[in-house]
């Protein structure tokens, strides 16, 4: 008599059933966020935008390179530092500024848009769930975008220390004072912890707040993400003559020092800061911000499950 075993060439069935059952339920959400990837293509193409332009303007500025540097070395280390390390930290900012402005132009089209353009209709017709969908879109700017800024960025200052090396080699000039003061790898490892720290986690909580006004307005959702806290803090102002509510909103977005201590003359990715990331995870702000942002996430899910186009 055959009875079916449950084991492929001695190899048990049961890890393979596993995965099987895994696989079908993160596919949704894999290919939504593909899906957002490829209809708002501004995600990658706006941070390679700048960092090509700023590269281009890099490499025309390098003629006066040597120049520079010369004066640069006649500085005290302190000073030799800031001025070598500049240029870096300036394309940085820009780049991270650029993907802040994609990130929040995003979370205001991002159920606005299909909405407007009545393609929810055909979204909603796939087997993928409101939440499903939500999540993907919140994994854009959260995690997707910085990310892949932090790549750009990366890559922008390897070129722009490979450039810096070749001019100053072609000048007779030793590019190994601007490798040691670059320090290329502690930059990125500050950067990448800047990220996590503050782009990521920090303000997340802006980023569940200005998706949950997506799914819910009609219009201007812009207005809709900006009118309420400026009610607040009037009304608080007016009412109480305090501005706790101001204060708190300053603090979340200027990163707060609770992942980065640092004086008002230091750069936030300076290598050699003393970083806390025990306090960090220990501050009750993080974790606050993090369960507000779910409650902005879930609000999300539920408005866009009984929104209809425009």
């Amino acid at each position: 008599m055959n009875t079916q075993s449950d084991t492929t060439h001695g190899a048990p069935l049961e890890p393979q059933r596993a995965a099987a059952a895994v696989a079908p339920a993160t596919r949704p959400y894999y290919w939504s966020v593909r899906r957002e990837l490829w209809e708002n293509r501004s995600i990658y193409l706006a941070p390679l935008a700048v960092a090509a332009v700023f590269l281009g303007g890099f490499l025309i500025s390098a003629v006066h390179l040597p120049r520079r540097m010369r004066a640069d070395l006649a500085m005290d280390p302190q000073h030799q530092h800031r001025a070598m390390v500049m240029p870096y930290h300036i394309a940085a900012a820009l780049i991270m500024g650029t993907a802040i402005i994609v990130a929040i132009f995003y979370c205001f089209d991002s159920f606005q848009g299909e909405r407007r353009d009545r393609s929810i209709l055909f979204w909603k017709s796939l087997p993928v769930s409101d939440r499903t969908t939500v999540l993907a879109k919140a994994t854009i700017p959260i995690v997707i975008l910085q990310l892949f800024t932090f790549a750009v960025v990366v890559v922008t200052q390897f070129l722009m220390l490979l450039l810096s090396s070749a001019v100053l080699a072609g000048s007779g000039i030793s590019p190994a004072t601007l490798w040691t003061q670059v320090s290329l790898f502690s930059v990125s490892a500050m950067l990448l912890y800047h990220l996590v720290t503050v782009h990521i986690l920090w303000h997340a909580p802006f980023y569940g707040w200005m998706l949950m006004v997506s799914a819910w307005a009609r219009r201007v959702a812009f207005l809709w993400a900006i009118l309420p806290p400026l009610a607040v803090c009037f009304i608080e102002k007016v009412a109480f003559n305090t501005n706790y509510f101001a204060a708190m909103l300053g603090h979340r977005l200027a990163g707060g020092p609770e992942a980065i201590p640092m004086t008002p003359d230091q750069f936030p990715m300076e290598p050699g800061m003393h970083l806390t990331p025990g306090h960090f995870l220990a501050s009750p702000g993080l974790w606050i911000g993090l369960l507000v942002t779910a409650l902005f996430l879930a609000a999300a899910v539920r408005m866009r499950r009984y929104r209809e186009p425009m």
